[in-house]
Parts: structure tokens; C-alpha cells; sequence
């Protein structure tokens, strides 16, 4: 299954109606041609946001090209309301960028104002307590946004895993290792499902994959991955046991998260039983 998320990054123009929209038009689609050029997937969307409307027309272009994360890109000054609205219903990491002037010749027509908009922007953003990615620079020429678009991907992913994030843990936090004994209230402040098992739940689950197929097939794998370092092919097939029971489990019991990670005991007592026929030289920590 895919447990890393896989950001679509779409960019969405922003205009004033009192500025021309072509400008903020021209200057996303110089955005995009700069992001092609550095190799930075980028989804286009065509609706300009100048209010409320095209906000409602902008979320549904998003969602008909299966966006996942956002840029709002402010190519001239920008509404503040519709441009916070849309950070705040867009339902994936967002991001705010602004144009920097093309030049100092034209300031009637080609006069963008963006980054005074952005702060203006930004202003909005703490009314609705929104807190969207903007770069400690945050506006720049075609090619100084698109280096910046490509730095937020992995940020976007990051929020995206977290928010769409289940952790499943076996084995109690234990009394001598305080530490352990972190608080999940912050967790669910962050939006991830917490589920605790005990390490009787984790003994049976891999037994229960004793003699599957599919154990088999992974431990043939692990050998191939290893290489000459496989120096304990005696454990091979245990390992692919434990690390198949583990998926099946995760699969079974991912719910409304899209992906999972574990957090079991490091040194549980399901190691000493089942692993009795480790190798006496070393036993894993």
C-alpha cells in the first residue's frame, strides 16, 4: 500500500478588481514555465480568485484535478478576503507567494503591488487563525517562486502524512523509561488517531501468519535486499512473519487515516518468547 503521501501541488492565481487580472494571469503562467524548467510538478488552475465566487469555481478545479496541496499566488495586490477563504476551505497544506514588480518602467499597467497585498494577506490569515507555509522571502520573479514552490513539496508532504496519520503502538510505555510516557493530547491537537495494543495482541497476530505464503515470498526478499549482509539468514523468515503481520494489521485497521506508522515497546517481552531461538552471539536491542 502507499504510505507516503504523494503531493499534488497546484498553483491558484489571486487578482484585485481594481488591478488588471491579465497581470496576475501572466505572471502565474511565467510561474509555471520557471517550474517546468527546474523539473518541479506543478498543476495549473485556470480560475482566478477576485472574490468569493471564484472561490467555490477554484475549489472545484482543485478537486476535479485531484490537488492535494496549494499555492496562492498573489500576482497582483490580491483580495484579502476570498484569498484567505480559500487558504481556509482548501483542505491540504497551503502556501502564500507573492510577484515581485517586473520592472520599474511600468508601474500603471505592469504595477502588481503583491507584496504589500501578501501583507495584507497575512493580516487576514491571523483573523481566521490560519496558519499557512510563507517562506521567511516570500516574493520574488518567476524563477525565485518556482525554487520556492519546489522547497514546499516536502513540507506539503509532511502535513499532508501528518494530518492523514494513525499511529499503532503495542506494548505499554513502561514505568522505568519516563520518557515513554508522552503526553497524545498534543497528537490529537495535530489531527493523528492513536491506537494501543498490548504485546499479547502483537504475539498473536504473528502467529497467526505462521505458514502463510506470503511469508515466504518476503523472506526471499529480504535476502535479495540484503545481499551479502544477510548474516543471520536463520532469522530471515521470522522477520518476514513480524513485518507481514504488521501490514496485514495496518491495512485492517487504518479506518478513516490514510497512512500509519508504529511505535512498539523496544524492548517487549513477545521478543524474549518468540525469539527464543535467537542466536546466542546477539540478540536485537
Amino acid at each position: 500500500m502507499q504510505n507516503i503521501p504523494d503531493i499534488k501541488l497546484g498553483i491558484v492565481a489571486v487578482s484585485r478588481d481594481c488591478f488588471p487580472i491579465e497581470l496576475s494571469q501572466k505572471r502565474r503562467s511565467r510561474v509555471v514555465a520557471a517550474c517546468l524548467q527546474l523539473n518541479i510538478p506543478i498543476i495549473e488552475i485556470e480560475t482566478i480568485i477576485e472574490n468569493e465566487k471564484d472561490v467555490l469555481k477554484a475549489l472545484q478545479e482543485t478537486k476535479q484535478k485531484g490537488v492535494n496541496a496549494l499555492v496562492l499566488y498573489l500576482g497582483n495586490f490580491g483580495p484579502e478576503g476570498p484569498t484567505t477563504l480559500m487558504a481556509e476551505k482548501f483542505a491540504g497544506p497551503v502556501m502564500l507567494v507573492a510577484a515581485a514588480e517586473d520592472t520599474g518602467r511600468d508601474l500603471v499597467g505592469g504595477r502588481g503591488d503583491a507584496y504589500c497585498g501578501l501583507l495584507s494577506a497575512s493580516y487576514n490569515l491571523g483573523l481566521r487563525r490560519l496558519q499557512p507555509y510563507i517562506p521567511e522571502y516570500p516574493i520574488g520573479d518567476p524563477g525565485d517562486v518556482a525554487a520556492m514552490l519546489g522547497k514546499f513539496i516536502p513540507i506539503a508532504r509532511t502535513v499532508e502524512g501528518v494530518r492523514n496519520l494513525k499511529i499503532i503502538s503495542f506494548g505499554p510505555r513502561p514505568f522505568d523509561f519516563l520518557t515513554c510516557h508522552a503526553p497524545i493530547q498534543p497528537l490529537f491537537d495535530l489531527g493523528v488517531e492513536i491506537m494501543e495494543n498490548s504485546e499479547l495482541d502483537l504475539y498473536d497476530i504473528v502467529q497467526a501468519e505462521k505458514g502463510n505464503p506470503e511469508v515466504q515470498r518476503i523472506a526471499e526478499e529480504m535476502a535479495v535486499e540484503l545481499g551479502g549482509g544477510n548474516t543471520y539468514p536463520e532469522l530471515t523468515e521470522k522477520l518476514a512473519q513480524y513485518e507481514y503481520a504488521l501490514e496485514k494489521h495496518m491495512e485492517a485497521n487504518l479506518g478513516t487515516s490514510r497512512y500509519a506508522a508504529f511505535a512498539n515497546k523496544c524492548w517487549p517481552a513477545f521478543e524474549k518468547i518468540w525469539s527464543s531461538a535467537l542466536p546466542k552471539r546477539r540478540r536485537p536491542s
